[in-house]
């Protein structure tokens, strides 16, 4: 619990040093940006801090072309 504290903590202390840069040259996607990747960064270092097991990104990619590497196989057979 502690390291899910300090984890908000750090990511609340890098959004307060560069958002009002950001927002002070007026790059607003650029600032949704950074602060969509900052809160996803966040919350998947929290899952993994209390241990939830997260999918491996490569099993959806070998769900997804899977099929086709079969078909593709299968015609050079």
């Amino acid at each position: 619990m502690l390291t899910s504290i300090t984890t908000i903590i750090i990511s609340a202390i890098i959004g307060f040093l560069e958002g009002p840069s950001l927002l002070k040259k007026k790059l607003k996607l650029e600032s949704w940006i950074f602060f969509t990747i900052l809160l996803i960064g966040t919350l998947l270092s929290i899952l993994l801090e209390l241990r939830v097991k997260l999918p491996n990104p490569l099993d959806l990619i070998t769900y997804i072309y899977k099929p086709i590497s079969d078909y593709v196989f299968g015609i050079l057979k």
